[in-house]
Formats: C-alpha cells, structure tokens, sequence
C-alpha cells in the first residue's frame, strides 16, 4: 500500500511511517505527542498518509510500545519496558544492553545510544519487536559513567590535539584543547581526564591529560598505561607513602605479652622464588599424645601477617588499600595494595625477624585429622625461607631416602596435605589443576621465555593448609551449634562460588556427547561434581582433552565475595573465606578485623555496609584480572614479534564468528586466524559445537583441533597475534 505524504511529493510505504514515527518518539522519551504535533513534525500533509500513521500507531500501542494517553495523543511505554543494566559498546557497532536481572543481551543500534560507552549503566527502554526484526533495545538516560578518563596516543596538530584511544571504549577520538596537554608530543601515550561528555548538541569527547606517561613501545610506558587503561593506580600516593614511613617496626614487649609466643617453634614460608612479601607461614611441632603413645599428634600454626595491627581501620593508608581492593600481578611487576614499607617488610614475614601474626592453630593427626583448634594472636621468627622449587626437591629426596634440613617436617606436612586433599575431591571439589602462563624477563623488560607453570607437591601443600584455615575460620563464624560459638548470624565476609548454570551444563554436555562423553546435568552437587571430575580424568592424554577441559571450566561461575553464604561449590566447603592473604587481598584483611571484634565479644557490624565492599572487592578482583591478561598480551605478542614467519604446531584454543584462536603448543602463546584467512568456503559459525563448518567442503575447525599455523603479524600496539594455517 503506498501513499503520498504531501501534495505531489515522495509517497511513504508503512514501512516507512513506522520507522518515522518510532524514531520521533525515541526522541522524545518522556513526553505526551498529539496527532499535530506528530503530523507536523513527520510532515504528513494529506489524509491518507496521516490515517496511515494513527493505524501505525495503534498497532504499536497493541505491541505495548506506546502508551495511548487520550484519544489523539500516545506516548513512549515506559513501564513495561523500562529496565536499568550496563551497556557494551563493540567496534563493529552492534553494541548491546546487559539487564541487571542476568538476561540476555539486547542489540543497541549506534543510532539508539544516546553515545553511552563501554561499561555505563543505562536505562533503556525496549522497542516495538517489528516483523522479522530482533529484538532492540533504546538507551534513555546514562544513569553512570564506567570510564571518566582515557589511555590513547597524543597526535597534537597545529590548532588541537586529540588521543587516538586504545580498544572500544569510546565513539570518538577525545579533543584536548591545546594548553590542557600537560606538554605531552604526538606519539606519547597519556591519560586523559573527561571534561565533557557527547551530547545531542556535540557527539564530541572533550579532555584533558593528567599524566604523560611517556613514548610507545617502552616497557614501563605500556605496563602502565595497561593499568590506567583499567583505571588503576601505578604509582602510589605520596601521603600514604608517609603515612606508611611513620609506621614503626619495633615490636614492643607489652604486645608480645598479649600474644601467643611461637618463636621458638619450627616456622618456614614457602613461596615463589621471585616473592617480596611473604603473608604465610607454617609451624609445626610434635605434641605429647597423653591418650595413646601409639598415635603421634602434630601442632601446626598457620600464621598469616597480621596487617590489621598496623592497618587502622578508616587510616590514610587503609582508605588506600580499600579503593585498590587487591595487588595487581603483571608479567613483569606487582602493584601492591600497600605501600611497600608494609607490604615488603613490616608485614613480611621475613625469615629471622620476629613478626606479629594471626595464627589458626590446629592439632592435627598424621592423616590431618582435627582433633582441636583456636584462634590466635601470635609473635613468630621464621627460621627459613623456602622456594617452591627447594621444597618440591626436598620431597623427591625424601621419598627415595635422602635427607635435608627439616626434611622429616616437610615429609610430614605433604603426608597431611595429601590426606586433606583426599578427602577434598572425595567430598565432591572440582579437580581444576590450572595452569599458570609464566615468562622469563630480562633485565629490560622483555620476554626470553615463555611456558605453563604447573603445580606441585610444594605448592599443593600451602594450598591445602590455606584452604584448611580459610575453611575453619568461616565455620567458626557461620556454623550453627560449633562448640562455643557466640559468632551464629553476625555479619561476615564470604567467599562464595555458585553451582554451574544448568544451562551451561545442558550447552557442554551436547557439546561432548559426539566425542562419547557424558556429563551430568541435574542432580546433587556432589553427582554434578564427580560428574565432571570423571569427564576430565577420562579426557587425559585423548585428542579432545583441552576442548573437555576448556568447555568444563566455562561452565562454571565465577567466585566472589559476599555476607550472604551459599558455600563454594568448586572445593565443596559449606563455609569458605579469605583469610590468608591481608598483605594481598582487603577482603582478607576485612575478616582479620571481624574475627578479632567477635572474639572480643563485639556486636555484628552493618551487614548493607560489607556486602557493598564484598561487591567493591569481587569487581576490583575482576578488574586487576583483565590487566593482568592484558599485560600478558602484551608480552606474548613482544615474545613473537622475532618470529613472524615461522610455523608452529598449535590446537584451536577459541572459535569466533570471526576466526578460529590458535594456541602454539611448545610456548602456549596465542593468535587469531581470521575467517578471510581460512581456505576458499563460506564458514558459517555452530556457536553450540564450538566450531566453524565449511558450507561448500564440509571442512570443520572446532575447539581442541590440532593445526600448523604459521605467524603472519605480530602488532605490539594492539597487543594482537595474527597467524595463518600454514598447512
């Protein structure tokens, strides 16, 4: 049906008077328009053009899009199909709106964004679903801004300056007026603070630098920009720093009165070779069993650096430490919550130095059973330092006969930590044995090696006495009826780890079943978990075994904190917290603080205040995660930039629409083989197999496949490996 929308001019289908009125009214959200208005502003000129346009209108009033207000006048339905989330902005423009609730992605058209960024909370409302369209969404209001300020590459001409930026953040390159450049040159890399933000007036960026961080390419300069990328800090405050200075070491007889002395008592940290600051150590000593002489009886102190002595609560320092919620751990430097005066050496528990400490106590049979425990506060000496790799070594010896210093302690405590971990997996954790991408750097920055560092005896035994004191400490707080527990129902800081979705589950099982797997989907936790254990000890050594174990892992939730405990699914504890790390982690040192103020007899503290910490801290966790990839990026790509050109043997690591991710199986570095770079067919993308199928030869690429790749570029600035199948 087409009609004239003027005496004589361009004749409209509905088609078109639809979008027209569908854009007017996302013009102009929250307000009332009458039949003239609308006729005014469309330029509908004649009758059939406006009749066209009231039945378009009640149609979309029937869809719940508009709201009919009185006879001749509708408004944008905002009630039903308002909803609050985060909006995520992609290069290629087919940005999407994440509802809060955990619904799925809606699209946001460019046009629809009202120039939200990457990150910001929005309030959008949902559009009229049109015949044969997908579901779109409309931004009405920024409700808060994620980024204020931006990491690029100054380009300053003669009149202005703008930063090229890195990534997808922003629409536009930000404009920096001339005397806001902080004397930054074209080619350094700076942040820049956002002044002003796009708007219907201007779509432009508008800011000002803050810090030149100095020329591409040098090492410093890229691992900071980063973090500032992230929005975190790389350099600390001067005012902490003296905060920090004024922070005595000395510890006085009166405090060592108050504790409990543990200096005489075998202590050693175990750590990796290259830490600074050392928050755990392990005692142990042999205990006189009065019950039977038959069984031996072991005391073992798990003493963690008492940060909270030193770290008053709403201090300069600790107000620092709670924005940074975590240390950063890149490639080629830490970025430590303290300052280092603490982190490196107050704090430390650094061998020969008495120390103050918060200890768990256990006392505990050669097969780790409990047979009692408490909670202190302690003064330690550390008599040794340990690496893991001595340990691991001291292990190997000790079972072929051979003996070393403490080695008979170290024996008994792997003995202990077996039997923990044991009874762990049979109890239904889930066996993740990740691996850890490790370089070698030499003395500027750049990468010479690059390898997976697995785990160990060593390294197994400070988890499983980590994991034993995190575990007690959170079942003396939430457990109901633990022997004299006065703590039941006070607030505490969780580390929660959800079930896998069902969903997720439902995703990997289909994706199994063609290689013969099973996986359970439903069912207790522990049936879901050996479940899974199963699927990975039966996928050891076979071709598919990084496709099962990769798709297993995606199946779970991310751990976080919270007041609020569902225990954590991953190590099958009813009761998990952090309290091992306070040097590291704030929420660790937030518990160190709880667990003193109850046993002291103090009142629970305001529960809303925590859980906004607990979600501060599970974000910041996140945050200092995706920079510490990123800076791996960086030094994978830096790794390669000396062998574009050779070939490699790798498996698909990743399946995209866009390509296939390779990972090279001698340095597990990682790049994108594009989809114009696979061989002449059309791929289309089985986003459920996770895989890409030719439609013309039937050629698959899916997760797990091994391939030769051969390197084509290796493109430092956007951290961005590019192979090619070299076969």
């Amino acid at each position: 049906m087409i009609m004239g929308n003027s005496k004589g001019g361009k004749r409209m289908s509905k088609r078109d008077v639809a979008n027209s009125v569908q854009a007017l009214f996302q013009a102009h959200p929250g307000e009332t328009l009458s039949f003239k208005q609308i006729f005014k502003a469309l330029k509908l000129n004649t009758h059939p053009a406006k009749m066209l346009a009231i039945d378009v209108m009640e149609e979309m009033a029937w869809d719940d899009y508009l709201s009919k207000v009185s006879d001749n006048s509708y408004k944008l339905n905002l009630k039903t199909q308002v909803q609050e989330g985060t909006f995520i902005r992609k290069a290629n423009g087919k940005n999407s709106f994440l509802p809060d609730d955990g619904g799925k992605p809606v699209f946001v058209a460019e046009r629809n964004s009202m120039f939200a960024l990457n990150g910001d909370r929005v309030r959008v409302a949902f559009m009229a679903r049109r015949q044969n369209h997908i579901k779109e969404a409309l931004v009405t209001e920024i409700l808060e801004r994620k980024h204020d300020q931006a990491v690029g590459i100054l380009q300053v001409e003669k009149d202005y300056a703008f930063l090229n930026t890195e990534g997808n953040i922003f629409v536009h390159d930000i404009l920096i007026p001339k005397k806001k450049l902080k004397g930054g040159k074209t080619g350094e890399k700076a942040v820049v603070k956002i002044t002003q933000w796009p708007s219907a007036e201007s779509k432009n960026i508008v800011g000002e630098v803050v810090d030149v961080l100095g020329k591409q390419g040098d090492n410093t300069v890229e691992m900071h920009a980063i973090l500032a990328q992230y929005g975190l800090p790389y350099k600390y405050p001067q005012r902490v720093e003296e905060a920090a200075n004024k922070i005595s070491g000395e510890i006085s007889q009166e405090e060592i009165a108050r504790r409990e002395d543990f200096r005489e008592v075998l202590t050693f940290t175990i750590d990796p070779k290259d830490a600074k600051d050392f928050d755990d150590a392990l005692s142990i000593r042999e205990i006189v069993n009065g019950k039977s002489a038959k069984s031996k009886l072991y005391e073992v102190g798990v003493h963690i650096a008492d940060v909270s002595h030193y770290v008053t609560e709403g201090s300069v320092i600790d107000r620092e430490a709670e924005q940074r919620a975590t240390s950063v751990y890149l490639v080629d430097r830490t970025i430590p919550m303290l300052p280092e005066r603490l982190c490196n050496y107050i704090c430390s528990l650094r061998p020969d130095e008495e120390k103050l400490c918060y200890s768990v106590i256990f006392i505990l049979d050669d097969e780790a059973n409990i047979k009692d425990w408490h909670l202190a506060h302690t003064v330690i000496r550390s008599n040794r330092r340990y690496a893991y790799e001595e340990v691991q070594e001291i292990l190997e010896a000790g079972k072929s006969g051979k003996s070393a210093p403490y080695a008979d302690e170290l024996l008994m405590l792997d003995k202990m930590a077996k039997a923990l971990r044991e009874r762990r997996f049979k109890n239904g954790a889930v066996r993740f044995d990740r691996e850890e991408l490790h370089f070698d750097i030499d003395a500027d920055g750049k990468p010479t090696r690059c390898y997976f560092k697995k785990s160990t005896d060593a390294t197994r035994l400070i988890e499983e006495f980590m994991l034993l004191a995190n575990r007690t400490v959170a079942e003396f707080i939430g457990k109901a009826g633990h022997s004299g527990n006065a703590t039941k129902g006070k607030t505490f800081v969780y580390r929660i780890h959800d079930q896998p979705d069902p969903q997720k589950l439902e995703n990997l099982r289909t994706a199994l079943a063609p290689f013969g797997y099973k996986v359970k989907t439903s069912g207790t936790r522990g049936a879901i978990s050996k479940s899974l254990n199963g699927l990975m000890e039966s996928a050891q050594g076979q071709r598919e075994q990084k496709l099962v174990e990769t798709l297993a892992l995606r199946s779970m939730m991310k751990a976080k904190y919270s007041t609020h405990n569902i225990g954590h699914y991953g190590l099958a504890f009813d009761y998990y917290t952090h309290f091992t790390s306070p040097i590291r982690r704030y929420p660790d040192t937030m518990v160190h603080r709880l667990l003193t103020r109850y046993q002291q007899g103090g009142r629970s503290v305001n529960q809303e205040h925590y859980e906004e910490l607990c979600e501060h801290c599970s974000e910041m966790e996140q945050t200092a995660q995706n920079a510490e990839r990123d800076s791996i990026k960086y030094k994978m790509v830096e790794f390669m930039a000396d062998k574009v050109g050779q070939e490699f043997d790798a498996h698909i690591s990743g399946v995209q629409s866009y390509g296939i991710y390779c990972e090279i199986d001698e340095n597990h570095c990682e790049g994108l083989v594009g989809m114009h770079d696979l061989d002449g067919d059309y791929y289309e993308f089985d986003e459920r197999n996770y895989c890409l199928v030719g439609r013309r030869h039937h050629r698959k690429y899916q997760l797990g496949d091994a391939v030769r790749i051969k390197v084509a570029r290796a493109n430092i600035e956007k951290r961005q490996l590019d192979f090619v199948l070299a076969d």
